[in-house]
């Protein structure tokens, strides 16, 4: 199931929506890593791609929040 995250649409976001959208990546990897666990993940590389996910997120609300990139910019 591969998931684009198209970097641009994420930085015209407000920052509670990035946050929404962290919260609900971590759930799916805390699930990931739950199946994966008990031997139930066709791909584990998934993990990885969603941590990536996840880091360019926490990236890009940390540059609003720092007011280094403003938002919708």
């Amino acid at each position: 199931m591969p998931r684009d995250l198209n970097v641009e649409k994420v930085r015209s976001m407000e920052a509670t929506d990035i946050e929404t959208r962290i919260k609900g990546l971590e759930e799916e990897l805390f699930n990931l890593r739950f199946r994966n666990a008990m031997k139930q993940l066709e791909n584990p590389l998934e993990i990885r791609n969603l941590r990536r996910d996840l880091a360019r997120l926490k990236t890009i609300l940390a540059e609003q929040r720092a007011g280094s990139r403003p938002v919708g910019a």
